[in-house]
């Protein structure tokens, strides 16, 4: 079944706020294998201009996972999650997520194709500080495969 194209536009509320901490960063960038010393060293970090650790660029998906998680899962838009695959994922940062930050999440659908009998959902994650200052833009593209024999 294909999904409603009405929910195109469709923003969420924003979710609670994730506290950023200096222990998730560290570890977030140990699982991706990024030693930069700005991840798990102030000093190293304030060398750079940085107020406190920053975290890897992709850290923001953990944060912006959870907030899609409105989306994926209202029943409204009739997306089946079992049948779903990631197909893309991009961030455009107008600064690094710091430790100490303050964040939350706006998901929006900004498009929704069938392509093949595959339904491609495109939802966008605002995220900005407690200050309402932007801090990066998820952009995600999930697939959900079409049902053999249609």
């Amino acid at each position: 079944m294909a999904l409603d194209q009405s929910f195109v536009g469709r923003s969420y509320p924003p979710t609670a706020p994730y506290e950023v901490g200096r222990e998730k960063i560290r570890e977030f960038a140990e699982a991706v294998g990024d030693l930069n010393p700005a991840y798990t060293d102030p000093e190293a970090a304030r060398a750079l201009g940085h107020p406190d650790v920053i975290a890897p660029p992709t850290f923001a998906f953990s944060i912006t996972f959870k907030a899609a998680g409105m989306v994926v899962q209202d029943p409204e838009l009739g997306l089946d999650y079992s049948r779903v695959v990631h197909g893309d994922q991009r961030f455009v940062h107008s600064r690094p997520v710091r430790a100490g930050d303050r964040l939350t999440v706006v998901s929006h659908i900004d498009s929704i194709k069938s392509l093949a009998g595959n339904d491609v959902l495109s939802v966008r994650g605002e995220v900005h500080d407690e200050n309402g200052e932007h801090v990066v833009t998820a952009y995600t593209m999930l697939v959900a495969r079409a049902q053999e024999g249609v």
